[in-house]
């Protein structure tokens, strides 16, 4: 089907979609227009012409202005970039993992990621990106995380940070928890006897990650029974960690808190 009107003014030209995001922050002339893109009157002057056409833009004395009507479109429409942007951004790592665990509510807010980076380890180190991860943890204040593997390192590392003291929040899946418990007792009493420390236990989930107020990582399984061990997406802007924090939050209201073993 053949677009037409508004949705084509917008999305079938960047030039149209900038000039409007251009006139959201401040009226301009025709010659501020063309200073900014680098342009002749020849190429702007069109565009210019198709917006005030549809009500998106109009000319008061020698400047241009938004009107109600393109303000109203663009609450809307920026969004929609945002998620489309962030998607693209790290398309393969969106593309090739498995996303079911993650609640729609979460998704529709993933503009919230635009900022982060795939960091990807190759097959012959594996875990060297557990360096930075770890330089990251210990300039944290808190730390929250899910985890539905498990990785041999992990419990010393875990006791590690009780030790320093550092407030702590952990949920693992019953199969995780059942492992440490059996082969890792000792550890995991020290944990739950530590001051600023939580454990809770979820049934089952496809998804590893933490949050803290330094950054947020998350890796994926390629399939629910294949963990990518590679790939983790990594965040340090404020809008990530709040993204971490509202999906720890998520599955910590379906787990069952656990304080003795």
């Amino acid at each position: 089907m053949k677009s037409k009107g508004l949705l084509s003014i917008l999305t079938f030209s960047e030039k149209r979609k900038d000039i409007l995001f251009l006139l959201e922050e401040k009226p301009c002339t025709l010659s501020d227009i063309k200073d900014y893109f680098n342009v002749s009157s020849p190429e702007i002057s069109p565009r210019i012409k198709e917006m005030v056409n549809y009500n998106l833009i109009e000319k008061t004395d020698k400047h241009y202005q938004i009107t109600p009507i393109g303000r109203a479109m663009i609450k809307h429409f920026r969004p929609f970039l945002e998620i489309i942007e962030t998607i693209e951004k790290n398309e393969s790592f969106w593309e090739e993992h498995y996303l079911g665990d993650i609640p729609q509510g979460m998704l529709d807010n993933l503009m919230d990621l635009k900022n982060c980076e795939v960091v990807s380890d190759s097959i012959e180190n594996i875990y060297e990106s557990h360096k930075t991860f770890t330089e990251n943890i210990f300039k944290s204040s808190f730390l929250k995380g899910v985890s539905s593997i498990f990785i041999p390192t992990y419990p010393d590392f875990v006791v590690g940070v009780a030790e320093k003291n550092v407030p702590t929040s952990l949920i693992l899946t019953e199969k995780v928890f059942s492992k440490v418990r059996d082969e890792h007792r000792e550890k995991l009493e020290f944990y739950l006897n530590a001051p600023h420390t939580e454990l809770f236990v979820i049934d089952d989930v496809k998804i590893a990650f933490v949050v803290t107020d330094v950054f947020f990582s998350m890796s994926l399984f390629f399939n629910p029974d294949t963990y990518d061990p590679r790939d983790d997406l990594v965040g340090y802007d404020r809008s990530s960690l709040k993204w971490g924090s509202d999906l720890f939050d998520h599955y910590k209201g379906l787990s069952r808190q656990v304080t003795s073993i």
